[in-house]
């Protein structure tokens, strides 16, 4: 329905503000919910080895110093025992850089996990993903030879080493990459197709599929982090062991007696031009500088997570008021054949009724009285624009009346009323989940009994080839189901899916269309056999047998109500 909410300023930029203050700790409360948390206690590890590893980066940056000392002093034991110590202190550099790097990813994939999952949580809650995507649209060098060939055979083992510890890695990535983009088709494919999915009351079970796909790629990437983790030693440890080649290259010929003749500030002079602190001071200034940039990237990542939070959080405490929608959702649990709760034999009562689309306030019909009761199917006709489609979403909830009573008197789910929407809808998986959609799982008591049950159904429908281009009903397939099925195979795998959930209304908007009249006639046969009233919509002459109620759309509100006679 919709529901105005708190639309955001026109061409509002994201700004270091007051706002943004509070949405980033809004955030924080998400990432953090409690000092114990696995979140919280990573980040204090976190801050634990950073300060270590500037405590380390202090003491190697007070190396080249003393090397001046030794080199100067031509003291070659001083020497040994001080490049043992810089390979020591450089090793566990690398090793504490490489594990921050390490935790910032996993810390990276934690605060992604559990902020999706929150943003989840209120986004498939009641039909909030329907009225926000579809109602609101608020919501983007020294010496010769010997240096050079000894520094370039450094970097040759350096770039072996990494390219064997880079293999497994490039591997993993293309998986993520590939799991990236699926979960962001996901989201798409809900967004899209928001108002099947609302009709088909599937916000659980799309749920349930998302977070899966979320869960698939978290542990790709975790799995991608601990085999980063081997690269970023040894890219770091290559890295600062390179910081004293130059020393060790020097040394060379300085205890060989090439530089016997120059005085100790000469050396130091000499050694003084591979000198890490500067370079090091000069990094970290420039990292300074580069941080204004991340913060106004921060900024507006905050603001637009902070206002999409806002938004659906409001929404979501609209829906539990019931401004929204009712909660009627499907009871995904219970199997076709089981009894419905509270049988009845009416399942909508209009009285009074005027809808207009929720952006106009022309009205679409006008007064509109009507009960649908079993056994008197309806045929909703009528020009394009006069409100048919308009009429099935204020009875599927998705829309409010501006005026009058609508009361839907039976539940959804099978048993009761079911919509095929105009625009069939397909989730990702197998072909057995397209048909029992969306009901989340294959029933342990029914076996070989339900799939006999869902192969009959596929059969009356038209589909038995389907099976075997899928390879059975439960192989897992990789294409988009909306590109290898043609409208009219859709239309017949959405009536395969009515004939196994079995309502005793079945909604239909246009259901038929890509369907010749033969094929049209033998479906919603079927669908009498099985004890179905039908609510369609519909332009064909052909479909007026099956009715007994023709509900005429004139335009401008107006309506004509006739009851079809039995010859």
């Amino acid at each position: 329905m919709a529901v105005p909410g708190p639309a955001p300023r026109a061409g509002a930029r994201p700004k270091l503000d007051l706002q943004f203050l509070q949405r980033f700790l809004q955030i924080q409360k998400v990432l953090f919910p409690f000092w114990s948390s696995q979140n919280a206690l990573m980040f204090l590890t976190l801050l634990c080895v950073a300060l270590l590893e500037q405590l380390v980066i202090y003491q190697v940056g007070l190396i080249p110093s003393q090397y001046y000392g030794v080199l100067g002093n031509k003291d070659l034991d001083g020497f040994k025992t001080l490049t043992f110590l810089a390979v020591v202190l450089i090793v566990l550099n690398s090793m504490l850089k490489s594990f921050d790097q390490f935790i910032c990813n996993l810390l990276y994939v934690s605060w992604r996990k559990d902020l999706t999952e929150h943003l989840h949580h209120l986004y498939f809650r009641g039909r909030v993903y329907y009225t926000l995507n579809v109602l609101r649209d608020d919501v983007d060098n020294p010496t010769g030879w010997l240096g050079p060939v000894s520094i370039f055979g450094y970097f040759i083992l350096g770039t072996i080493v990494n390219k064997i510890l880079m293999g497994p890695i490039v591997v993993k990535l293309v998986q993520q990459e590939k799991l990236e983009g699926d979960f962001r088709f996901k989201h798409m494919q809900i967004r899209v197709n928001a108002e099947p999915a609302a009709f088909f009351r599937a916000g659980h079970v799309e749920h349930m599929r998302t977070n899966r796909r979320l869960q698939t790629l978290l542990q790709t990437q975790r799995e991608l982090m601990s085999k980063e983790l081997w690269l970023y030693i040894g890219v770091n440890t290559f890295d600062y062991l390179g910081s004293i080649l130059s020393y060790v290259v020097i040394a060379i010929p300085i205890f060989s007696g090439v530089y016997g003749d120059l005085s100790p500030t000469e050396l130091s002079t000499l050694v003084s031009k591979n000198a890490f602190v500067c370079i090091y001071l000069i990094s970290c200034f420039t990292r300074l500088i580069d941080l204004s940039t991340t913060l106004s990237d921060v900024a507006g990542y905050t603001h637009r997570i902070g206002e999409l939070q806002e938004t659906l959080l409001d929404m979501s405490l609209k829906s539990q008021d019931g401004e929204l929608v009712d909660e009627s959702e499907w009871d995904l649990d219970r199997a076709p054949g089981w009894p419905a709760a509270e049988p009845t034999d009416t399942a909508f009562l209009l009285e009074r009724v005027f809808i207009s689309a929720p952006s106009s306030n022309k009205p679409l019909i006008k007064d509109l009285s009507l009960k649908i009761s079993e056994g008197q199917s309806l045929l909703i006709t009528g020009n394009t624009g006069t409100g048919k489609t308009s009429l099935l979403r204020v009875l599927g909830g998705l829309w409010a009346s501006t005026r009058g009573s609508v009361q839907m008197l039976t539940d959804f789910g099978p048993h009761g009323v079911l919509f095929l929407p105009q625009k069939p809808f397909f989730t990702d998986g197998t072909l057995r989940e397209q048909v029992i959609y969306p009901l989340k799982e294959i029933y342990p008591d029914s076996g070989s009994t339900d799939d006999e049950r869902i192969m009959r159904f596929l059969e009356l429908a038209g589909l038995s080839s389907l099976v075997a281009r899928t390879e059975g009903l439960d192989q897992q397939v990789d294409w988009n189901w909306y590109d290898v099925l043609s409208p009219g195979e859709m239309q017949r795998l959405s009536f395969a899916r009515l004939f196994y959930l079995q309502p005793k209304y079945a909604v239909l908007d246009e259901a038929t269309s890509a369907l010749t009249e033969e094929v049209e006639s033998e479906l919603y046969r079927i669908g009498q056999q099985l004890g179905m009233t039908f609510i369609s919509v519909g332009h064909r002459h052909s479909l007026v047998k099956f009715h007994s109620l023709v509900l005429k759309l004139c335009g401008e509100g107006r309506w004509e109500l006739t009851r079809i006679k039995v010859e």
